[in-house]
Formats: structure tokens, C-alpha cells, sequence
């Protein structure tokens, strides 16, 4: 995944729907079927499918190593 083609630099997500979201898009934008994503994430298609389904209960591992193969991180600060 390119980075520089992504429309936003940073961008806040309260739900894990935001995160499903965002990688559906950006595997839509990349025009990659889930089977080739979880291939690339070394994820199972059902986990790929059900994180961006928005699944509440993914192991957090697997959604950092999908976020780690989309050129994203994650980042923790304070509110406010």
C-alpha cells in the first residue's frame, strides 16, 4: 500500500468499525480481494473479512500485523 495515496494523515477511530472500515477502503483502493489481503497480512480470509466487518472480539495482534501491512501504526495518546 502506497502511503502517499492516502487521503488522510491522521485520522481519530472510536469504533472498531473505523478500523474495518478504513482497511476495506484502502484494499478497494488498492484493488485487492480480501483472499489477497489476508495473504499479504498473513491472516486467515475469515479474519480479514471479520475485521472489516467491524468484529469486536479480534485478536489484537492479528489487527496490528493487517495495520503494520497497510503502512499504518497505531498510536495511543491522551484525549483532549
Amino acid at each position: 500500500m502506497d502511503k502517499t495515496k492516502l487521503p488522510f494523515n491522521e485520522m481519530t477511530v472510536t469504533t472498531q468499525k473505523d478500523i474495518g472500515r478504513l482497511i476495506r477502503a484502502m484494499r478497494k483502493e488498492s484493488g485487492i480481494t480480501q483472499k489477497q489481503a489476508a495473504g499479504m497480512c498473513n491472516v486467515g480470509v475469515r479474519f480479514f473479512s471479520e475485521l472489516e466487518n467491524g468484529k469486536p472480539t479480534l485478536e489484537i495482534a492479528k489487527v496490528m500485523k493487517v495495520l503494520e501491512a497497510f503502512g499504518l501504526q497505531c498510536v495511543i495518546k491522551a484525549r483532549g
